[in-house]
């Protein structure tokens, strides 16, 4: 178990852009689908997300490989009211499905003011806040929640892993300010971020997990497959895990709970991962410019309040266009570790490196 990590390699946007989409041609999906899964893992990636872009692609080609994904999916939408649909993903990727839920929750927003669309027999879909963040270029709120793709975290108290890491993503738009997304799961960390720390062989950080049997920490990256993943603020995250999962997944027929299926341990099965989002025109309640301007003067004001010692204040979505505007000009930060298995499946593949693009 090694504290002292290798440096991150920059990689140009682009170039983990083009590997995406080539592997997922190569993997099965028409050339328009695997463009659209390549710039949503690619956002994950530019606003921070690191645990859910270009490092789940190896998972995603091996399982579109074996069966477990439908790399054609015949994605349909059922409207079931004025103001809600019902999106049925044919077990496709989770980019595409999900997507495909966002934008017709707008289009519904768009006659009715608010959409709620739920998603049931689709798929991991990378980070939370991205789907959030697509009605802002409608000018609309966005929210994001979903079944997560394994159970790793107990009930509050429990000792069984009953729960995912549902994670909830909200995103407001506003008008010279960055627009605030927050993006969180419900466990204390996200599993994509145990799934790194394995990777890399870094030792975790005291209270993220525990072991089963003894309810001791737990550290070491080799041993996390078999302990619990706490949830943040201890019952509250997990009771908010719990009605996430409730409204994501047995809402819309999809999976929750026992029911769930481990995509890391059977990843030939099939998921029946359940989403939904939300759309909400803020131009309902009052003149979309006005609404943005007080986001605007309520973001500055925030920003600037005291602090403690040593501190700054931050605020959901800040960070995102930090680093997007970083990684946009000076490329990804992909640790070594990651750049060997992304190699590894561009030979699998017979398609061009990451070095080659």
């Amino acid at each position: 178990m090694k504290d002292d990590v290798k440096s991150p390699v920059r990689v140009p946007a682009a170039a983990v852009r083009g590997l995406i989409a080539d592997a997922m041609v190569k993997s099965g999906l028409a050339s328009h689908d695997a463009t659209k899964v390549a710039e949503l893992m690619l956002d994950a990636d530019l606003v921070g997300a690191d645990a859910h872009g270009v490092f789940r692609l190896p998972q995603y080609c091996m399982r579109l490989k074996i069966g477990g994904l439908n790399p054609r999916p015949a994605i349909k939408v059922e409207r079931t009211a004025p103001a809600t649909a019902l999106v049925h993903g044919d077990n496709g990727m989770g980019h595409l499905v999900v997507s495909r839920a966002m934008e017709t929750a707008v289009d519904i927003a768009r006659e009715t003011g608010v959409a709620w669309v739920g998603m049931r027999m689709s798929n991991h879909a990378g980070a939370a806040g991205v789907y959030a963040a697509l009605p802002l270029k409608a000018d609309m709120i966005g929210l994001y929640a979903a079944v997560a793709n394994a159970n790793h975290m107990p009930l509050a108290g429990g000792a069984e892993v009953l729960l995912g890491t549902n994670p909830l993503a909200i995103a407001i738009p506003a008008g010279e300010e960055p627009p605030l997304v927050l993006d969180i799961a419900t466990s204390i960390v996200s599993y994509g971020t145990i799934k790194n720390y394995r990777l890399q062989n870094k030792r975790l950080p005291l209270g993220w997990m525990v072991d089963p049997k003894t309810g001791e920490a737990v550290v070491d990256p080799k041993q996390t497959a078999e302990a619990l993943l706490l949830p943040m603020g201890g019952y509250k995250g997990a009771g908010l895990a719990l009605m996430l999962g409730l409204l994501a997944g047995t809402l819309n027929g999809a999976f929750f709970g026992r029911d769930c299926v481990d995509f890391n341990a059977t990843p030939e099965k099939v998921n029946n991962t359940g989403q939904f989002v939300i759309a909400l025109d803020p131009a309902r309640f009052q003149k979309l410019d006005q609404f943005k301007a007080e986001v605007d003067r309520h973001a500055r004001e925030l920003r600037a309040s005291k602090t403690l010692p040593g501190q700054t204040v931050r605020l959901p979505g800040d960070e995102r266009a930090r680093r997007r505007a970083d990684r946009l000009k000076n490329g990804l930060a992909l640790p070594p570790e990651l750049l060997a298995e992304l190699d590894k499946l561009a030979r699998e593949l017979s398609i061009k490196p990451l070095a080659q693009r």
